[in-house]
């Protein structure tokens, strides 16, 4: 089943108000155009297309898409971890090029947080590389949201676990709650 949050005006995302955004669940079909949207959105780690049909489907009610005009804008993947179904961890955030520096990212991501379904998460989590500004911007706001009460760790080390071939990413989590 495919749902849909009303779209509304917010000030971050300024002139782009009209015509009306969709926020939606994926699904099978959105796949390969979330494929062309991450590859379009350096510096985002390029999956296989196959990760994000399964992102699409098998995660559907956990990520979200945005579109406008029947273009798809953005897109955040994210997942409820196993051991801790009160946390959302958010694997990427991605928005078109031409929809960049408007607020869209942080408009989709209290959409998502918003969700049926998602009530119980008290917890969001994320992995950032020291150079994504956009996602620490992004983060840092919403943590702002929340009572400024986010850590942040090393997650995976570049020297350690990526031997050298990944900067090193860090994990930022944020209490809701």
């Amino acid at each position: 089943m495919i749902t849909s949050a009303p779209w509304m005006p917010h000030s971050d995302v300024g002139e782009d108000s009209s015509p009306k955004w969709n926020f939606r669940e994926p699904n099978r079909n959105d796949g390969d155009d979330v494929y062309r949207l991450i590859a379009n959105c350096p510096p985002l780690d390029m999956n296989s297309s196959y990760c994000n049909f399964l992102q699409s489907t098998h995660f559907s009610k956990t990520c979200i898409l945005a579109e406008k005009n029947s273009e798809i804008a953005g897109f955040i993947s994210a997942y409820q971890k196993p051991d801790e179904q009160n946390v959302l961890f958010v694997w990427q955030v991605a928005v078109a090029p031409f929809y960049r520096g408007k607020g869209l990212a942080f408009v989709m991501l209290k959409a998502l947080l918003g969700r049926k379904g998602l009530e119980n998460i008290t917890v969001v989590e994320t992995t950032i590389t020291k150079e994504n500004e956009a996602s620490w911007t992004l983060f840092q706001k919403l943590d702002l949201l929340h009572g400024k009460l986010g850590e942040v760790t090393t997650f995976l080390d570049e020297k350690d676990h990526f031997k050298d071939k990944h900067d090193t990413e860090y994990l930022y989590r944020i209490p809701l709650k």
